[in-house]
């Protein structure tokens, strides 16, 4: 499979330049500590093996890393599926530098890194929306949250 030009779609991650896997690692490891989750849980919630995990935390040495891995794990970890992907080609710095709680590198954020977050605050607020939203009948008392209708 090609596109219009003869080139492959690329789909595999391994050591391409300007690519910083020592910064998926950074990520990685801060997040899976800031969740206290180990590799095999991880390796668990995201179907990843605990060697290719391995593999990541310590930067993808040598390693052809797959897109759908790196998504795969990032959503383990609460994130958008392409998270991983974006800190690896610096679209987005580290993702706890992004939101704030991480060390301060100087300097504003950059729009990227709001946007970046406030994308991931929506997509946290649908997921509790969810969560919570009621899966019984709907009420009956016209939909006001003045507690139950009065009784006559």
């Amino acid at each position: 499979m090609t596109n219009k030009r003869g080139i492959p779609p690329y789909t595999a991650r391994g050591r391409v330049e300007g690519e910083d896997w020592q910064a998926v690692a950074d990520a990685l490891n801060a997040r899976m500590t800031r969740k206290r989750m180990g590799q095999q849980a991880l390796a668990t919630a995201s179907g990843v093996s605990v060697a290719t995990l391995r593999q990541l935390q310590h930067g993808a040495q040598g390693r052809r890393v797959q897109d759908a891995t790196l998504a795969a794990v990032a959503r383990a970890l609460d994130w958008p599926d392409d998270h991983l992907i974006r800190v690896l080609v610096h679209a987005e710095e580290a993702s706890e530098t992004a939101s704030g709680q991480g060390e301060d590198r100087g300097g504003p954020p950059t729009d990227r890194q709001i946007l970046a977050v406030l994308l991931r605050i929506e997509q946290r607020l649908a997921d509790l929306s969810e969560r919570i939203a009621p899966t019984g009948s709907p009420r009956t008392n016209g939909g006001n949250d003045n507690g139950p209708a009065p009784t006559e």
